[in-house]
């Protein structure tokens, strides 16, 4: 219900300028014409809700998951791109040229004077370039950080540009009530964005953290621990994730998502497993204890507190067991009496984690290179290997937690989804959505 509202209300703010201009009950102008302002409107407010997306609201996280928020806030974001690409060429019906006295609603001319386009073709220009680099971050192999600066700061460039060229060259939003509407909705933008460069950043500096152990788990992934300094931590459900920033300023933009692995139930102190992928991941071995930390976070929603559901089954590929093992604590400690299954897939096995809370449970050990001695399922966690696993009463009845490498938790979701379980019942976190 709570994600209905929400949908409601997003299609609400989005659409309200088509509708301020409706109501404004101005002379007719060509049908293509007004298809072509309503696209560059939409197109416009979509691009402002998506600072409001992507601006790491704890709340939104947890009820609708990070996941949900990530996917939707790209595929709009496409959406959008579409709607501003064909806005200009659906134009014709009218005559182009300057103001008129006589025409004071525009109905008789659209604008062709270039300082009222110029911010537009710029904007025009620079959009689709904005989103292919986006979409092509991780095959330009270019610094996640970088990439996140540029991000924010070429989406509040492309916002003024959008504004000037609005108000300038809009026909409907020459009307003070629109126009407000919009400076509105761009200084909302402005606020999301703030919230993260500088608000947040502000908070996270008076409630530091320190790195208490660091230590290597597997060839490539490494266990940290930290703990509070002056304060008394986070609440967080088991599951949940943050977004980590070590050894640099807490307005730095060096700062990483990656899940807890410890339960709440373990006190202040946070436990992390992370493999060495990207820039900083790599640099895990100059860590030492005393390291200085912040932390923005809890988000996510891999959380089944609160959840019904007969059993749980959680499904991890590589580091996405990181979450499932504070979530196996935290049901341990709480006396959560429900069956628990893990399948925990890896390519090799010396990547499996040493662990003793893998020792307690139905754990399911799948490589997809294995030794040959290997005992355990071998290939990937595809849905042969699940339907070995879990019957279709399972499938219908029980919790399905998933994290780890896109393919697989694709493979996963669309396999239980065939099966019957309910998309209530699928919980899944990642990082990757390209």
């Amino acid at each position: 219900m709570q994600s209905v509202i929400l949908i409601l209300f997003y299609l609400v703010i989005v659409l309200m300028p088509l509708c301020l201009s409706w109501a404004l009950d101005w002379p007719p102008r060509p049908l293509l014409d007004d298809i072509a302002s309503g696209l560059g409107m939409v197109a416009f407010a979509i691009i402002l809700t998506e600072f409001v997306l992507s601006g790491r609201f704890k709340r939104l996280s947890k009820r609708i998951g990070m996941d949900v928020i990530q996917r939707f806030h790209q595929l709009i974001a496409r959406t959008a791109l579409a709607f501003a690409l064909l806005h200009p060429f659906m134009f014709g019906g009218t005559p182009s040229g300057g103001h008129r006295p006589w025409d004071p609603t525009r109905a008789l001319t659209v604008t062709s004077e270039f300082s009222d386009l110029a911010s537009g073709i710029v904007a025009y220009l620079l959009f689709p370039t904005f989103v292919l680099l986006a979409i092509a971050r991780t095959q330009l192999d270019y610094k996640y950080e970088t990439w996140r600066l540029m991000h924010g700061i070429g989406s509040l460039l492309i916002a003024f540009l959008l504004l000037d060229h609005t108000i300038r060259a809009g026909r409907y939003s020459a009307d003070p009530t629109i126009m407000w509407f919009w400076v509105a909705m761009t200084g909302t933008a402005v606020a999301a964005l703030l919230n993260i460069y500088v608000f947040q950043p502000l908070r996270q500096s008076t409630r530091p953290w320190k790195v208490t152990a660091i230590k290597r788990l597997t060839p490539f992934q490494w266990q940290l621990k930290l703990a509070p300094t002056g304060h008394n931590g986070i609440t967080y459900d088991a599951g949940q994730f943050v977004w980590l920033n070590i050894g640099h300023s807490a307005f730095s933009h060096y700062e990483n998502p990656f899940s807890i692995s410890s339960a709440p139930v373990d006190g202040k102190e946070l436990t992390f497993v992370i493999k060495e992928l990207g820039d900083f991941t790599r640099t895990l071995d100059q860590v030492s204890p005393g390291t200085h930390a912040y932390i923005d976070g809890p988000y996510g929603n891999l959380i089944i507190e609160g959840r019904t559901a007969q059993g749980v089954a959680l499904i991890a590929g590589g580091v996405g067991i990181a979450p499932m093992l504070g979530i196996l604590r935290q049901m341990r400690a709480t006396g959560d009496k429900r069956p628990i299954k893990l399948i925990y897939g890896n390519r090799l096995q010396e990547q499996i984690i040493p662990s003793e809370d893998l020792s307690h449970e139905d754990v399911v050990y799948v490589l997809s290179e294995p030794p040959e001695d290997w005992a355990g399922e071998t290939g990937r966690i595809d849905p042969a290997l699940l339907e070995r696993h879990f019957s279709p009463e399972i499938c219908q009845t029980w919790l399905f937690v998933l994290c780890g490498p896109p393919a697989m938790m694709d493979a996963v979701e669309d396999h239980l989804l065939s099966k019957g379980t309910p998309s209530s019942n699928i919980l899944s976190e990642r990082f990757t959505y390209d």
